[in-house]
């Protein structure tokens, strides 16, 4: 297992939630929402990145059940190559039900729709991030696909 903190990335319309791990990879925890909005989400995301000193960003990449492409994949693709602008390696995992899976434990836990609202895109992070580090440290290789820039485009 690589050693370094990771930001997850779960990618919304409207929303982008954001996690991270501890630098042993043991365990993802919600760091903030940030508004989905021209060159601002980027710009604060780098800023958390270099606050952790993040080793490397993992974005959901949310297919359907069947593993083909959703609607919302080419917006999380399209997200996690403006995101290569960093500077910092990008990898896109499979993210299949963790928005799911982060309002499910948010309603066992007493939260309702109204308040899971401002934190279920942390607990997708969350989820992500965490399923993210969980298969490093089990196969021992880096998980899902690493994003190449597009041709032209230059690091921060």
């Amino acid at each position: 297992m690589r050693r370094g903190v990771r930001l997850g990335i779960d990618v919304g319309k409207a929303r982008i939630g954001v996690a991270r791990c501890d630098p042993d990879g043991l365990l993802a925890v919600p760091v903030e929402t940030v508004a989905r909005s021209k060159d601002r989400d980027i710009r604060r995301i780098a800023e958390l990145a270099a606050e952790f000193d993040a080793l490397e960003i993992v974005v959901g990449n949310p297919l359907a059940l069947s593993g083909s492409e959703t609607a919302s994949t080419a917006d999380a693709v399209g997200f996690a190559e403006l995101l290569t602008i960093i500077g910092l390696p990008v990898r896109l995992v499979d993210e299949r039900l963790s928005t799911v899976s982060a309002q499910q434990s948010l309603r066992q836990a007493g939260r309702s729709a109204k308040q899971q609202r401002s934190i279920v895109d942390q607990a997708a992070a969350v989820i992500i991030l965490q399923h993210a580090v969980d298969l490093e440290r089990a196969s021992g290789r880096e998980p899902g696909r690493l994003v190449v820039p597009e041709e032209g485009q230059q690091h921060a």
